[in-house]
């Protein structure tokens, strides 16, 4: 890999360490740079915080962000069970980091490692509670308390030796333990094993092995006859039927109104349509050219007039 200048990117690392030039899209190449990044000794942080606070240096901050990436690597790791993507739960991480940068106070006596924590954590859950569901699973503070722990502590009930059960649902002394600890309502974590026990069904499933469009709930939730775009084009078309079409026959001479009806708008009892161009060249006493070339010319001077109707 080579920089733009042509520099190896080895030797631009050895040269400058705050240089990150992983391969773009690569997640694997960012977090193996961020773990390469150096880390700040406490004189260094608290200098750098100052320059951010007092001078608002943004290279002091641009390293301050920098030494913590691998933080926020570590952290997000640890809730890869919630089925999103890492690299966007390292996104999400990556904000809360930058976050507490621009708050952080060095005078306060914590390390920004302490303090980043906090914010780094916080983006993260807003944004697992926002897009692990469709439905919010989690509103109220004992809510996501619940929604953060219910997981880990039935996997430690199931752990538990002593355990009498495997059973996926919660047992009544579990219930009332995990209530307990949480400082909730024992009703509230029914709710939420409740809710979190619930499965998430696809309403616009993918096509099928055959190719065929998958049946989902999107097929009846919808209902096309309502549907406002459906709407207004049948307004239109029955305008155009009524008031439109009405119109613009009165703008042709009488032997153009009569082979557009004649070809397009007369349907006998049998089914079939009216006169053919050869009909009606023998009557008018022109060729069938002639006559196609009429009809063209008044379907032309027809759809200008149905154009205000459009």
């Amino acid at each position: 890999m080579t920089t733009l200048a042509g520099t190896p990117a080895t030797a631009l690392a050895v040269a400058n360490p705050w240089a990150m030039v992983p391969a773009l899209g690569n997640l694997d190449a960012y977090i193996s740079a961020a773990n390469r990044l150096p880390m700040l000794t406490l004189e260094q942080e608290q200098e750098y915080a100052r320059k951010l606070r007092d001078h608002n240096d943004l290279e002091a901050a641009g390293k301050l962000v920098l030494s913590h990436l691998r933080l926020v690597v570590s952290v997000s790791r640890k809730y890869l069970g919630y089925g999103l993507p890492h690299g966007d739960l390292i996104q999400e991480g990556n904000i809360g980091l930058m976050k507490a940068v621009k708050r952080f106070d060095p005078d306060q006596g914590v390390r920004l490692v302490s303090y980043a924590l906090h914010w780094i954590r916080a983006e993260i859950h807003e944004y697992i509670l926002k897009n692990w569901r469709m439905v919010k699973v989690a509103t109220t503070k004992a809510q996501r308390k619940l929604f953060f722990n219910l997981r880990s502590m039935k996997q430690g009930f199931k752990d538990d030796a002593d355990a009498q059960t495997h059973r996926d649902t919660l047992t009544d002394a579990q219930i009332n333990v995990m209530a307990r600890d949480l400082n909730v309502k024992r009703e509230e974590v029914i709710e939420m094993e409740t809710r979190m026990s619930g499965g998430d069904v696809m309403l616009d499933p993918a096509p099928g092995d055959d190719g065929d469009d998958g049946f989902g709930p999107i097929a009846y939730l919808t209902d096309a006859n309502h549907e406002p775009t459906a709407v207004l084009q049948a307004q239109q078309r029955d305008m155009l039927a009524t008031d439109g079409i009405p119109a613009a026959l009165d703008q042709l001479d009488p032997r153009s109104r009569r082979i557009v009806e004649e070809r397009w708008l007369k349907v006998n009892d049998d089914g079939s349509g009216g006169m053919t161009l050869h009909d009606l060249a023998a009557e008018y006493g022109v060729s069938a050219e002639r006559i196609r070339q009429i009809e063209v010319a008044a379907m032309k001077k027809m759809r200008k007039a149905l154009a205000a109707y459009a």
